[in-house]
């Protein structure tokens, strides 16, 4: 990309895609959904605000129970190469309240809240508590272990400045003309759960986004997504070890059958009907405050 596109070469970012696939992983591993090394002496985070039990329409149901939080997310930094942790912690631990939560339904998606932590000093270890039974069906992550891979990205269209844009247009259509790739979903930005980087997926900039606290521009930390790659973006960003033999990434994207299942969405999440959420974090503030966006695919 640099060397088609060097103007890009600034707005470049590294991420680091986890790769999930289903596992038994212990609180020991780096995981998606899986158990999380807890504090005993520390009280596992329950959500007592209002939340729905739906299905993404407007027919929701208040649910009016308390209710633990789900794991969804922990890393170690020793699997995180490139990913920036706060001064003193190895740690990343990322929950949501499995129910929805949001005034308007299109916006309706999990609460999450994220902890960092120094892996050393949890001891002993509490028992990850079960999933809620009614729990929507897609909030909660099949326990899966990581491959974490590093990938450099490029800011979505919407994020590049106009003027730059303007200047690389044309050069991007030859690209397109000559290779057959498209720069969203070939060159841009990588889909997937994935670490740091670009988000990717909506209509609409991510550069205005700023914390609510200090005003400073936030940073994307996280995307918990509901597929791995899509119909057009397994030509660069399917991995070797998902593609079939004859490299008929067409045919498993629209198959069925359980290996294309568990390369598309291993953790099967189906938030809200087919949604990612992003997070976006703060490091300006010294607590490194989180916001979060649902953005239905």
């Amino acid at each position: 990309m640099e060397e088609l596109l060097p103007e890009l070469k600034p707005l470049a970012r590294n991420a680091l895609r986890l790769h999930p696939r289903a596992g038994t992983p212990s609180y020991e591993d780096s995981s998606v959904g899986g158990p999380l090394r807890w504090p005993a002496d520390e009280p596992w985070p329950l959500c007592a605000e209002e939340h729905y039990n739906d299905d993404g329409t407007e027919d929701a149901t208040r649910h009016e129970a308390v209710v633990p939080m789900v794991p969804v997310v922990q890393l170690y930094a020793a699997d995180a190469p490139g990913v920036s942790f706060p001064q003193g912690s190895d740690l990343l631990q990322v929950l949501w309240c499995p129910f929805n939560h949001g005034e308007e339904f299109y916006e309706r998606s999990p609460l999450p809240q994220v902890r960092w932590r120094n892996a050393a000093d949890v001891h002993p270890v509490l028992v990850t508590p079960p999933v809620p039974a009614d729990a929507p069906e897609g909030h909660v992550p099949v326990p899966c272990v990581v491959h974490p891979e590093q990938v450099t990205e490029y800011p979505d269209w919407d994020d590049i400045p106009q003027e730059l844009r303007n200047e690389i247009d044309e050069r991007l259509r030859r690209v397109e003309e000559s290779t057959g790739w498209s720069y969203f979903y070939h060159l841009s930005t990588a889909p997937g759960t994935k670490v740091g980087g670009h988000p990717r997926g909506w209509n609409g900039s991510t550069t205005s986004f700023s914390c609510k606290t200090c005003g400073r521009p936030v940073h994307h930390l996280l995307t918990v997504a509901c597929r791995e790659f899509d119909g057009e973006s397994w030509r660069t960003w399917l991995p070797v070890e998902d593609r079939p033999d004859d490299d008929s990434g067409p045919e498993l994207w629209l198959s069925r059958s359980e290996r294309a299942e568990a390369a598309k969405n291993p953790p099967d999440l189906m938030v809200s009907g087919g949604g990612d959420v992003y997070l976006f974090e703060c490091r300006s503030c010294p607590d490194r405050p989180v916001e979060h966006l649902f953005y239905l695919n």
